[in-house]
């Protein structure tokens, strides 16, 4: 027999409000008076009393003990049965449910529970006490409120000890050419700690006695460094592990790569022989996907892509050579500046070269020729930076000379979008990691653009100036809303970006894909058109086809023409 129970209401009564009564006054105490206590009652006077016009203070320090939360699942079961009942044998528990159901002391336990059951469930169907009246009032807050950003904390280094806002001048680095920071990397789990990477990339400008030292700062603690590492060259870049963060690995001055465990101190756990390693500064290095957390991989000026295991980090385990004619001439490899990696696409990655053309590759291709897939080229020098982006990862984002421009895969002849020309050079960017249509830009002239180009294209959103020496590296936490600016004297300033360029907005998503895709299909039809061009001219030229007299186009003709067929195939699968 099966007890069952089916509660029914009109959907009108759900969410009624509770209704409260009126009731007259109870008495509960009286005490009459006794006027023969009359007599003992004595007039005080005069009254004394004190005052105290300063206000009450008690300061208390208590350092209480740390409290790790540690979350742990639990796995439900069936249980409860005798011993001599197995509850995976289905007729000896419904022998046992019907005999239990006879039993005259369960009908009387079931019978009060489900009065006090049936009253709780009356009570929360009567009314909501969570429900939020004003869910969209923080959303129109944030819309209207313009963008801004503020300067939470500026950390600044003079060689090898620690310049900030109390050293005194005696404990000051005595060199006068300033180290640039050159790279950042927030701490994977803990906001707070920012390790930055310090070396002087000018042209034998390195003083004899120049330091080599890099530092972990935290940020609840500016005054000075936690942890100082000491590699045996300069690092020009230096990276978190995601997976285990107390491991980091740089890319030195001289070529080398060393790793850092900081439970061990400052000094690598373990550096790359000199014969095995790069033979140029590393400019990029990130850590891979993989099971054990050890690999991670390398670029630099030399034109080698290496892959390492810090297990063994003698010499590299395998080796690329960015050689765009795919022959592997080292000669004829192009000078790696940047390295971008995506966790989500494990296999490829991409190398912005000296020449400003980025190469993207394939590390699990046959051949060492078909690992490097394509090119673009777009960019008159350096590509400083290059980034995909997060929500839309076939776009990519790259910085150098006096743009930053946006690409996507399947355009390799030119970029879908850019910004205008600077009248100074770009030296790093990134994409926001909350909001697909924000990426962030810094100047030579110390300052730092925000652009969103769902507002507008023409001019970033906001310009800070953050210092007067120039910006050289960037980064931006996880939560997207505190960003860290290195410059070349060795300072870096962090700021607090404002919530309407932090927090994402509503269908932003479907808009920057529709954007991307217009784009997309827009130089997809230059490019056809263009092609087509050149295959004409190409046959004109070689004489398989007699020369007919046409009126030449010019190239504002081709473009207005170009952009009317665009627009009358949007209008046609708007009508559709």
């Amino acid at each position: 027999m099966e007890i069952v129970y089916v509660y029914t209401r009109k959907r009108s009564e759900f969410g009624r409000p509770c209704n409260f009564s009126d009731r007259p006054a109870l008495v509960n105490v009286d005490i009459p008076p006794q006027p023969a206590m009359a007599s003992a009652f004595v007039l005080r006077n005069p009254v004394d009393s004190w005052v105290q016009h300063s206000s009450e203070m008690s300061e208390h320090e208590v350092n209480t003990g740390r409290v790790e939360v540690e979350s742990r699942g639990v796995n439900h079961v069936e249980g409860g049965w005798p011993k001599d009942i197995n509850p995976e044998e289905v007729e000896q528990t419904i022998r046992f449910r019907k005999k239990v159901e006879k039993d005259e002391n369960y009908i009387n336990t079931i019978t009060h529970l489900s009065t006090l059951v049936e009253h709780c469930v009356k009570q929360n169907n009567a009314i909501d006490i969570y429900e939020e009246y004003f869910e969209e009032a923080d959303v129109t807050e944030m819309e209207d409120e313009l963008p801004s950003a503020k300067t939470i904390v500026v950390i600044s280094c003079l060689g090898a000890n620690i310049s900030l806002f109390d050293v005194p001048p005696s404990q000051r680095d005595p060199n006068a050419t300033k180290r640039t920071a050159t790279h950042l990397s927030w701490h994977p789990n803990k906001s707070k700690k920012l390790a930055v990477a310090y070396s002087s990339l000018e042209f034998q400008q390195n003083v004899k006695d120049m330091s080599s030292e890099s530092y972990i700062w935290n940020l609840e603690n500016p005054n000075k460094p936690e942890l100082v590492l000491k590699p045996s060259s300069p690092l020009v870049c230096l990276e978190y592990n995601p997976k285990d963060t107390h491991l980091l690995v740089g890319g030195c001055y001289n070529g080398q790569m060393a790793y850092w465990d900081t439970r061990k101190g400052r000094l690598p756990v373990e550096v790359s022989t000199v014969e095995f390693s790069h033979r140029d500064p590393v400019y990029g290095v990130n850590w891979l996907q993989s099971k054990t957390g050890t690999e991670c991989f390398s670029a630099s000026t030399d034109g080698q892509v290496l892959w390492w295991d810090i297990r063994k980090l003698a010499e590299p385990t395998e080796k690329l050579v960015l050689d765009i004619t795919r022959k592997g001439l080292l000669e004829d490899a192009l000078g790696a500046v940047t390295l971008e990696f995506e966790p989500t696409m494990p296999t490829k990655f991409m190398v912005g070269t000296e020449q400003g053309i980025v190469i993207a590759c394939n590390r699990k291709a046959k051949t060492p020729a078909e690992k490097i897939t394509g090119t673009f080229s777009g960019h008159y020098g350096p590509v400083y930076a290059l980034a995909r982006n997060p929500f839309c990862p076939k776009v990519f984002l790259t910085v150098g000379d006096w743009t930053a421009r946006i690409w996507s895969e399947d355009i390799k002849e030119s970029s879908i979008m850019w910004t205008k020309n600077h009248l100074c050079y770009l030296t790093d960017g990134c994409w926001s990691t909350v909001r697909p249509s924000v990426f962030f830009t810094t100047r030579t002239d110390g300052t730092l653009d925000v652009w969103d180009f769902l507002f507008k294209q023409k001019d970033p959103s906001l310009s800070v100036k953050v210092c007067n020496e120039p910006l050289s590296s960037l980064r931006l936490q996880d939560n997207g809303c505190v960003i860290g600016c290195g410059s070349k004297l060795g300072s870096v300033t962090l700021l607090e970006i404002s919530a309407g360029l932090s927090t994402l907005q509503k269908n932003e998503k479907a808009l920057v894909n529709a954007m991307f895709e217009r784009e997309t299909r827009r130089e997809k039809l230059l490019e056809s058109r263009q092609r087509e061009m050149r295959l004409k001219e190409r046959v004109r030229q070689e004489g398989q086809e007699p020369e007919v007299e046409k009126p030449v186009e010019s190239p504002q003709e081709v473009l207005e023409r170009v952009s009317r067929e665009f627009f009358e195939v949007l209008e046609a699968e708007k009508a559709r």
